[in-house]
């Protein structure tokens, strides 16, 4: 993290982020500190991402399947 203003910055998985860099590592969508999932060290949304790529199957509606697929 470089200096930052102490408003842009924001705490989550025991690291400190820039405000707009804590982003989901598979769509890219900014995320809230404790409103996302992780997956050793590495932040996801909830859904699609994270249930998609670690979850049970079934966990993901077939259209948010889609959406994910077409990110990769």
């Amino acid at each position: 993290l470089s200096p930052t203003h102490k408003s842009e910055k924001v705490s989550s998985l025991g690291k400190d982020w820039h405000k707009f860099c804590l982003k989901c590592e598979r769509c890219n969508k900014t995320l809230n500190p404790g409103g996302h999932a992780e997956h050793d060290g590495t932040p996801y949304c909830h859904k699609p991402c994270y249930a998609a790529l670690f979850g049970p199957k079934g966990e993901v509606s077939s259209s948010a399947s889609e959406s994910l697929k077409a990110t990769l």
